[in-house]
Parts: C-alpha cells; sequence; structure tokens
C-alpha cells in the first residue's frame, strides 16, 4: 500500500512557478541589493582574470621555449654576412694583389687560388671556394660585427666549416651538439638566454592576477553569506510575527510539522542555495562564454577542435543523464514507501509483537528494501559513470588540443605557449557546465523553498485591533459573562455553535460537556477570541468580545490545557512564566497551595532545577505545576480543559483538589469528558450538536433523566 513520503524519504520539490518565485525573491533582496550586485560583479571580474591568466601564461611559455633554443636567427644574420663578404667582387678584386705578393703565402697555395679564381665564373661556386687555400680564405673574409661583437676571418671560416658538416643532417640532436663546436665569438651570440626581466614581468603579473581572483573570489563569498545568512535572519523574524499573528484556524488546518520544516528547512535551504548557487552560476556561465570567446581570439582552428572534443562527450553525458534521471525519481517513491513502513512499524512496535506480525512486517521491509536497491544500484551505476565521462571528457580535449596543436607548430602557424593555454582553456570550457546544472539544481530548490515561505507569509492575519478602544482591568472584573446567540462555523459546509446562549454569574464554576464534537472547546476558544464568531455576542461585564483585544481578554483568563506544556527551563521560570516581580514566596505558596511543593524540594537545585524533556516527570506532576503557573497569574476567569483526562484515578483526585483551589474566588469553565469531576459544579451546560441541551447541576440532570443522565451512566455500563 502506497505511503505518503515522510520529511526523509520526500521526493525533491519543485517550483511551481519558477520566474515569478526567483522574482518575488530578489525583490526582497532589495534591501541587500547594493552588497549583491558587488558580490556578482567580483564573481564576474574574478572569472574574467581566471580567463586572461591563460594567455599571459601562453606568452610567459613562449618567453621560457624562447630563451632555452639557440637563437638561430643570430646563426642566419652570421651567414648572411660571411656570404655577403665573399660575393664583394670589389672587395675581392683588392685582396687579389694582396695575397699574391704576400711572403705568408707559398707560392703553391698562390697558383691554387689564381686556378680556382679562373673556374669562379664558370663552374659551382661554393666548390670552387672550397679549392682555396685556408690561409687565403682567412685573407678573404673581412672581420665583421653583430651585437657588438667582432667576427674575425678565421672564425668566419670555421663557422662555414662546420655550417657546411651538418648541410643535410636531420638529427635535431647533432646539429644542436654542433653548435658547441662554433667559435666563441659567433657562439656569444647564438647562445640560448632567457629574458630574465620579461619573465619575472610576466610571472609578476600572473601572481597579481591569481592573487586578485583569489581575494574577489574571498570577497564575494563573504558577501554572499553575510546576505544569505541576513535574509534568513530576516525571514525568520518575519515568520515569527506572522505565527503570532496568525489566527488559530490556520494551525488547525495545518500540521505543525509543516509549519516547523518551513520556519527551518526551507530558511536554510533559501539561504545555503543563495550562497552557494548564485555565485557559482554568475561564475560558471562567465567562464563559459568567456572560454569560447578566448579560445577564438587566441586560434580559431584550435577552438573548433577543443568544442568539438568536448561536445562529443558532453553527448555522451546527458545521454547518462537521461536514463538515470527515472532511477533517481523511483529511488525517492521507495525510499519514501521504505520510511514510511518503518516509522510505522516501529511505532507500533509492541502491537506488531503482540500480533506476532513481525513475520508480515519483515517480509514487507524486505520487499521495500529490494526495491530500494534495485534503484540505488541503478541510479548510482549510471551517476557512477560521470566522473570518468567528465575525466574523458577532459583528457579528450587535451589530447585533441596537443595533437591539432603540434601540427600547427610545425607549421609556425601557432606557438607553443598557446598549446598550454588551450589545455587551460578546455579545463573552463568543460567544468562550468556541471556547475551550472548543479547551480540550476540548487535555485531550483530554493524557488521551491521560497514559495513555501512566502505562502506561509501571504496567509491571512487575524483582524487588526488597533481601532479597539474597549479595555477591562482585570483587577476591577467582576467575572460575568453572557453568550448571546453565538453561531459559528469553521467552513460554510458545516456549521458547528447554532445559536449558543448562556449566562454565567461572577464565581460560578461552570462545566461543558457532550460527545466528541459538540462544540464544547469551541466554545472556549470563542471565549478567548481564538476565533471570530459568525453572529451573536459574548459579553464579558456587559462588554462585547468584539470590542476587547486578544491580549486583553487573554489577560482576564487562565488556562490549565489537556496537553501540560513545561519549556526547557528552571521550575521558576516555569511557574511565572511571562509574569513579572514574582517573589520565590509566592512561588512556594502557590507550590504547596497544589500540593506539588515536597516534589520540587526533592528536585537538585529546588525551584533552579531545570526541567527538559528528558526528566522523568510524571504527567500528574505536569500537571500540577501548570496548574501552579495559573495561581501565580491570578486572573478573574479560569479554563480547564480536559485537564485531568491524561492521568489516572489517584493522580486525578489530586489534580482535582488542586483544581478545586484553584477555583476559589474565580469564575470557572470546565470541561471534561469524566463527568465524575465535574459533580459540584455550579452550573453544567449539556452541548450536543453545538447547542445547549439541557443546563442545571447534577443533581437536577440527573432526575431528568436525559442526555446528562445518559452520558453519566454510559462510564459505569459494562
Amino acid at each position: 500500500m502506497p505511503r505518503p513520503m515522510g520529511p526523509r524519504g520526500r521526493m525533491p520539490e519543485k517550483s511551481k512557478d519558477f520566474k515569478g518565485s526567483m522574482k518575488r525573491l530578489l525583490g526582497s533582496l532589495k534591501k541587500w541589493h547594493l552588497l549583491l550586485g558587488i558580490a556578482l560583479s567580483l564573481a564576474m571580474i574574478s572569472a574574467v582574470i581566471a580567463l586572461i591568466a591563460p594567455n599571459k601564461l601562453s606568452d610567459l611559455t613562449d618567453t621560457i621555449t624562447k630563451g632555452i633554443s639557440p637563437k638561430t636567427e643570430k646563426l642566419e644574420e652570421v651567414t648572411k654576412k660571411i656570404t655577403a663578404n665573399l660575393s664583394d667582387k670589389n672587395k675581392m678584386a683588392t685582396k687579389i694583389p694582396e695575397i699574391m705578393t704576400s711572403n705568408k703565402i707559398s707560392n703553391e697555395d698562390k697558383q691554387q687560388f689564381s686556378e680556382a679564381m679562373a673556374k669562379m665564373n664558370s663552374s659551382d661556386k661554393e666548390e670552387i671556394m672550397s679549392l682555396i687555400p685556408e690561409d687565403i680564405m682567412i685573407m678573404l673574409l673581412d672581420d665583421i660585427k653583430i651585437d657588438g661583437v667582432t667576427i674575425t676571418g678565421k672564425d668566419q671560416l670555421k663557422c662555414l666549416n662546420i655550417l657546411k658538416s651538418f648541410k643535410d643532417e636531420k638529427d635535431t640532436d647533432k646539429i644542436l651538439s654542433s653548435f658547441d663546436k662554433l667559435p666563441k665569438s659567433i657562439y656569444k651570440l647564438i647562445e640560448p638566454s632567457i629574458n630574465m626581466k620579461e619573465v619575472k614581468s610576466i610571472g609578476l603579473l600572473l601572481v597579481i592576477l591569481y592573487l586578485c581572483s583569489a581575494l574577489f573570489n574571498y570577497i564575494q563569498g563573504f558577501l554572499l553569506c553575510t546576505v544569505s545568512n541576513n535574509f534568513a535572519r530576516s525571514l525568520r523574524s518575519k515568520i515569527t510575527l506572522k505565527i503570532n499573528n496568525l489566527p488559530l484556524r490556520y494551525f488547525d488546518n495545518h500540521e505543525m510539522g509543516d509549519i516547523l520544516s518551513r520556519v527551518t528547512n526551507d530558511v536554510d535551504s533559501i539561504a545555503m542555495n543563495m550562497n552557494q548557487s548564485i555565485g557559482s552560476l554568475v561564475t560558471s556561465i562567465t567562464l563559459f562564454l568567456g572560454s569560447i570567446i578566448m579560445m577564438f581570439y587566441t586560434n580559431w582552428i584550435m577552438a573548433i577542435t577543443a568544442i568539438i572534443s568536448s561536445l562529443f562527450g558532453f553527448v555522451f553525458m546527458f545521454l547518462i543523464l537521461s536514463k538515470s534521471q527515472k532511477y533517481f525519481n523511483q529511488r525517492q517513491v521507495e525510499l519514501g514507501k521504505l520510511n514510511g513502513h518503518i516509522e510505522e512499524v516501529y511505532s507500533g512496535h509492541n502491537i506488531v509483537r503482540a500480533y506476532n506480525g513481525t513475520e508480515d512486517a519483515l517480509k514487507e521491509f524486505n520487499l521495500y528494501n529490494k526495491n530500494l536497491y534495485t534503484c540505488n544500484k541503478k541510479s548510482q551505476f549510471l551517476s557512477g559513470l560521470m566522473p570518468p565521462v567528465m575525466g574523458f571528457i577532459g583528457n579528450f580535449g587535451y589530447v585533441a588540443v596537443c595533437v591539432v596543436g603540434a601540427l600547427l607548430a610545425m607549421n609556425d602557424i601557432i606557438s607553443f605557449g598557446v598549446i598550454v593555454a588551450f589545455m587551460i582553456y578546455i579545463r573552463l570550457f568543460t567544468n562550468p557546465l556541471s556547475q551550472i546544472a548543479q547551480a540550476m539544481t540548487g535555485l531550483q530548490s530554493t524557488a521551491a523553498a521560497s514559495e513555501r515561505v512566502f505562502e506561509f507569509l501571504d496567509e491571512q492575519e487575524m483582524v487588526n485591533e488597533e481601532k479597539l478602544k474597549g479595555k477591562l482591568d482585570k483587577e476591577k472584573v467582576k467575572g460575568n459573562i453572557e453568550f448571546k446567540n453565538v453561531k459559528f462555523s469553521y467552513n460554510d459546509d458545516r456549521v458547528i455553535i447554532k445559536d449558543f446562549n448562556a449566562k454565567v454569574k461572577s464565581g460560578e464554576k461552570i462545566a461543558i460537556v457532550g460527545p466528541t464534537g459538540a462544540g464544547k472547546t469551541t466554545m472556549v476558544n470563542l471565549l478567548m477570541k481564538f476565533y471570530e464568531i459568525a453572529d451573536g455576542e459574548i459579553l464579558i461585564d456587559g462588554v462585547s468580545t468584539k470590542d476587547l483585544t486578544r491580549n486583553n481578554i487573554h489577560d482576564l483568563f487562565i488556562m490549565v490545557l489537556q496537553d501540560t506544556w513545561l519549556f526547557d527551563g528552571t521550575v521558576r521560570d516555569n511557574i511565572k512564566f511571562n509574569k513579572k516581580n514574582v517573589s520565590d514566596e509566592d512561588i512556594w505558596k502557590a507550590l504547596k497551595t497544589v500540593g506539588v511543593d515536597h516534589f520540587v524540594k526533592t528536585l537538585p537545585g529546588g525551584l533552579d532545577a531545570v526541567l527538559s524533556d528528558n526528566d522523568s516527570i510524571s504527567q500528574g506532576q505536569k500537571q500540577l505545576l501548570t496548574i501552579a503557573r495559573g495561581m501565580i497569574e491570578d486572573a478573574p476567569f479560569l479554563i480547564l480543559d480536559e485537564a485531568t483526562s491524561n492521568v489516572d484515578t489517584r493522580t486525578e483526585e489530586l489534580v482535582g483538589k488542586a483544581m478545586d483551589k484553584l477555583t476559589v474566588g474565580r469564575t470557572s469553565f470546565i470541561i471534561a469528558h469524566r463527568l465524575s469531576t465535574i459533580k459540584n459544579a455550579d452550573l453544567i451546560l449539556v452541548m450536543r450538536d453545538g447547542n445547549i441541551v439541557e443546563t442545571g447541576n447534577h443533581n437536577e440532570l440527573m432526575e431528568k433523566n436525559g442526555f446528562y443522565a445518559e452520558l453519566y451512566n454510559s462510564q459505569f455500563e459494562l
């Protein structure tokens, strides 16, 4: 049998009107709009900084890469200058006579030089130049100057020979190792050197960017936390004020658990999700859109590669999500059934065992447990695929970017630093999508929770009583009450009180009896103005309750209810609840009057003893303490609503004696199902279907042998 799901098994609520709820929520945040705007602006700026940083990191990578590689452009410049040196015919013509007349050059070398020059115009110049003796080549090469470094003819010739040796060499390592053999003057020009000034400049900029990003993130987090918690505090204050202004009708129609959930769970949900979701949503959207823009700005080919490779994985991810969603929903349903069954069986554990229902309860539990296990297994398996899929998306994107980037770098279209930047952009592009999904889920929960809170705050309040001028001083009230043609209904379909009339004189003890649903407690609620009467009047000392404020009326009454209420606090605080200037002597006097002083003396600390739900205080002792509280209140009217219904016969006698003392000198209304407790009442009002059907004292009503006698005698029938 399907059961309604409790709080632990309740399915996640969805907003009925997401747009409208969020609009009202933002409107309610008007007081904090400035802080909220600053926080979201900082979140956006922080995301923009995160997008700028990869480009600067690319520049840093290129600077370092460039610094650790030989300066091949300088080697090319040296080669061009040497070639130009050898190709200068005018310079060659002026050098020939000097060479031919030099005593330092042998005749054989001169002869070889003459033959080489004769072939210069008809053969390959490079081959001819190789025939020229080394000494003559050195004389032909004038010193050249590059970047302040002088390169002699000898160094130039050595450079030419080395370059010639690896002309057709394809092994990069061998080519780089041969650079070490170059003359010092030339090696000085091409040796690797990192521009540390530029590295420091870019590095410092990156540190500043990341520090600013972290600082902005911290400030926006602090501001959002401040806004969300202040807003939650504001909501709780409004709810507390609202509770005090709501009519009793609302609490009759709504479960206390639901009201408490709105005050606690829903408000906490709004605060938590506001704190986590709004900033995350702004940051993620900025990162997602910004990363696309920056990727296309950096290189469109790499951008398309990154997006296509990521979308391939996301398509797979969305397929998994669509398959797993039904299992998550079913899991919540099965969890609700299981929790409902456990709560049902555990709360009635004694009955289950007494009727030998353990085996059937266990079978039902195993069925629900198995169904939940199946849904859990399927949903968790599919959701467990998400981390590896997300990892695959990121890694696949890295691989695609590296492969395409390497091809582009080989063709000198991009630098190595661009590849590094895109590896970061891949992460900035893929991560925000899941964060956006989480943030939207959080905002859905926020909207749903805010709807419940605003629905509560929009409930119709009790009629405003500021214009009421009537007032009764409880020190001067005589104690007369009259009901004149009182009518009341909770709704239009069913009238509860029909033309109720009664007169109560000062100091009388009035008992109201009747079957369940006759309207006994309703009459008391109307008297206390918890409900507004539909027609007629209730007069207190001739003054209509319509002209009196609720606070004034409540100040005239002492109420002792069926459900005893003691809060966590000392005995003293419980007895003088909401009443000032009460001495300990008055408290002990009240405790002694009701016969509970000995019990209080046995408590550690006496009046200072702290009462809590964990204390082993009997129901009768609690009731006696509430009666003592009533004595301290010292009001002219007393209402006892089923005050002895939850105690045993012996305790009932003690409570009855205490109540008799409490009624002395007061106009008292006693509602009781145990008619033996009201035999000494001055007047008994017998109610049936919202009307008084009999009136009189106990003896008079028993002599009539009417409805009261029937009720009284039914208590003693077997």
